[in-house]
């Protein structure tokens, strides 16, 4: 069976250290761990990541010794990026959020998982960023929170 590769932004990380998100973004790195799924990261998060506090910076090297794949900004990714703005979907204050998605759908990565209930997570946005996915050639990009794809603790459901 082909592991699904799944493009995390920078909030999944940092979710391994927050009380609400701990449990869903730790039990999505043990999958990792596990090799149930392959990590999906980019030059945007390493940059996020550099002002990060040390504890989530040690989740991001482990994640990347774990085969991910380290996804380049290309310029098929830009030219999306840009169009989610262009279109109003973003604003320029969110445009990383943006090229999350664009790099993962450029990528073909089979979920982008995020924490970004307010710009990425977010059944309307999901919608007009996939018709601009579409539009532009590329099939659309499921888009889920930790919570509903992380295989840790289903057995105790």
């Amino acid at each position: 069976m082909k592991i699904q590769r799944i493009y995390i932004d920078t909030s999944v990380i940092g979710g391994c250290f927050d009380l609400e998100f701990a449990e869903w973004s730790n039990g999505l790195i043990a999958d990792f761990r596990n090799g149930i799924f392959q990590p999906l990261l980019s030059e945007v998060i390493a940059a996020e990541i550099e002002e990060a506090p040390e504890n989530v910076q040690n989740v991001y090297v482990e994640l990347v010794a774990l085969n991910a794949d380290i996804l380049s900004v290309s310029e098929n990714a830009l030219e999306l990026a840009d169009e989610y703005q262009k279109r109003g979907i973003l604003s320029a204050n969110f445009y990383d959020d943006g090229l999350h998605i664009a790099l993962a759908t450029v990528a073909q990565a089979d979920l982008l998982v995020s924490w970004n209930f307010k710009h990425i997570v977010h059944f309307d946005k999901i919608r007009l960023f996939n018709a601009v996915n579409i539009e532009f050639g590329y099939k659309p990009l499921q888009i889920f929170s930790p919570r509903e794809v992380t295989k840790y603790g289903h057995e105790h459901d």
